[in-house]
């Protein structure tokens, strides 16, 4: 009698533990649903769109951004909106969007403005999903491209709980900061011209704008998917800077596990699966 009782009691305990486990995975994935950017494709018809993403810092071989005397760390805080106005590309509702530049840089905001207009209109870019995008100088705007010095990038992404090290873009909203270390000297993981490493940028962050979430290496050899975190590493594939190819084929990867990106640890990614 003794021993069943022992063994009632010990199956017992073991409920009584997988219940407490149970109710910690359910609390810790709540809180990674309601803390995570949302994760899908974009909802064109509604306008939902991802909220904010960020690369969430570079590899650890990428030099601080006090090492490059030519890239100045801070900047004014205040932009310049580039004057251009430019018909529409993509077949799509076009999405109007103005590019702003840190007024303390010498970088022209006309010239950045059409170099991201390019980017958005080549065919292996987002026109190929259906997209449409129209550059404008006014204020009636779906999004902003927003190039900035290091730290004023920091200031704008940690507003929404963003990490960008003073080294990486962010996506915040309507907005799309970029850093000016990247646009200035692309990444050592990158072995592209720097033009092509621009448009990995815009194409990326761009990505988020429209819903697009983190992709991962599709295989060793082949081309990363302009949704990779290809700063990170490349993870045996090569360097690639557009959603699609020429032919209209998208470059797909597998999707980032949401939790892992967020530190959920691996016990309760074990019971989620």
């Amino acid at each position: 009698m003794s021993r069943w009782t022992s063994q009632g009691r010990t199956a017992a305990r073991k409920r009584q533990q997988s219940a407490i486990a149970l109710a910690v995975i359910l609390t810790s994935l709540s809180a990674l649903s309601c803390s995570a950017p949302h994760e899908g494709s974009a909802d064109h018809e509604s306008g939902k769109e991802a909220s904010a993403w960020s690369e969430e810092g570079p590899m650890e071989q990428e030099p601080g951004p006090t090492t490059d005397a030519t890239i100045p760390v801070t900047g004014s805080g205040t932009f310049t909106t580039a004057s251009d106005s430019l018909d529409a590309v993509g077949p799509g509702t076009p999405r109007r969007y103005r590019v702003q530049v840190e007024d303390s840089l010498v970088l022209s905001p006309s010239k950045a403005a059409l170099e991201v207009n390019d980017i958005l209109a080549d065919p292996r870019g987002w026109t190929a999903d259906g997209n449409g995008f129209q550059l404008v100088a006014s204020q009636d705007i779906d999004f902003t491209v927003k190039i900035a010095t290091p730290s004023t990038v920091d200031a704008i992404c940690g507003a929404a709980g963003l990490d960008t090290q003073g080294k990486v873009n962010c996506t915040v909203g309507s907005t799309v900061v970029v850093n000016l270390r990247r646009w200035m000297l692309g990444s050592p993981q990158f072995d592209g011209p720097i033009e092509e490493y621009r448009a990995l940028i815009i194409n990326h962050e761009v990505g988020h704008r429209l819903g697009r979430s983190h992709e991962g290496c599709p295989g060793r050899g082949k081309r990363a998917p302009a949704m990779m975190q290809q700063i990170k590493g490349l993870d045996g594939c090569k360097a690639n800077a557009w959603p699609y190819d020429s032919k209209g084929r998208y470059i797909k990867g597998p999707p980032v596990d949401r939790a892992r990106l967020w530190g959920i640890p691996d016990l309760i990614l074990r019971f989620r699966r």
